[in-house]
């Protein structure tokens, strides 16, 4: 038996240890919990269909394939591979789209080519920034959110850039 195997339930069992040496209600303080995330999925759901709304849009305007089509010069000096910028535009935005997104690159080119590659390590180093800014920013009711933006979107670029840079140094 591995570590992995027990480490969930020995967390729960300290869990309730602690609250039986604290003398409280754990239970009583689980069932609390659960209300106020309820309250909070409540209040972030008009949020999550607008970014669904908004991706959905995008991509059926042709938005996707022009914005697409615009970058591929640019990102191509970099080597980094045309097949991965609608991966790289939309990840930011939606990861259940950016899914889709590598899942077409990998169909398409195969798991094992440049492009595969790239998109795999690129799912797996950049976030779903807007909706990660959308849903925590508006949970805790925070409004400004210029600094947060710009360096998430940094990171995001960097990890795109170094996703092509890392493929190509180790495959």
């Amino acid at each position: 038996m591995k570590l992995t195997d027990i480490l969930i339930p020995l967390i729960i069992s300290a869990v309730l240890l602690t609250g039986l040496i604290k003398k409280v209600d754990v239970w009583s303080e689980f069932v609390e919990g659960a209300k106020e995330n309820f309250k909070t999925g409540i209040g972030i759901i008009p949020t999550l269909i607008a970014i669904i709304t908004a991706v959905g849009m995008f991509k059926a305007s042709g938005g996707m394939d022009f914005l697409t089509s615009a970058v591929a010069p640019v990102t191509s000096l970099f080597g980094f591979p045309a097949e991965c910028a609608p991966l790289a535009i939309i990840k930011p935005i939606s990861g259940s789209a950016a899914l889709a997104v590598l899942e077409s690159i990998l169909r398409a080119n195969g798991a094992d080519s440049f492009a595969g590659r790239v998109a795999s390590v690129m799912m797996g180093s950049s976030e779903t920034t807007f909706y990660v800014l959308a849903v925590y920013f508006g949970a805790t009711k925070i409004k400004n959110t210029r600094h947060a933006l710009f360096c998430a979107l940094l990171g995001d670029l960097t990890g795109m850039i170094m996703s092509a840079i890392i493929v190509s140094l180790l495959f």
